[in-house]
């Protein structure tokens, strides 16, 4: 997809680890896959709840995962998984650095 890369910062307040291992479990293809677009995941504990980082090829990309799988499967609610939706921050990425390995 063109475009830039988009990243996406969601909180969950009171969000625990076993909540999004049961949400991300409904909405990530399988262990330790990513959705097609998505280039980078990461997650974990943050003050007062839990916060989950990614990066998608482009804004395109978050928003067909998003509106096709990850607020459909939560609206339907997903059994142990995070009781509200996230607070949101949207970064039209500017640099993205990866390691690569000599």
């Amino acid at each position: 997809m063109e475009g830039t890369p988009y990243g996406v910062v969601h909180f969950f307040p009171g969000g625990t680890k076993e909540q999004y291992e049961a949400s991300i479990a409904a909405v990530h293809p399988g262990e330790g896959l990513l959705p097609e677009g998505q280039t980078f995941h990461a997650a974990g504990p943050s003050a007062g709840g839990w916060t989950i980082m990614a990066v998608h090829e482009s804004k395109d990309s978050w928003e067909k995962f998003r509106n096709d799988i990850l607020m459909p499967r939560m609206q339907a609610g997903i059994e142990g998984g995070f009781e509200a939706p996230p607070e949101e921050t949207v970064i039209d990425l500017y640099k993205v650095l990866t390691l690569t390995m000599a």
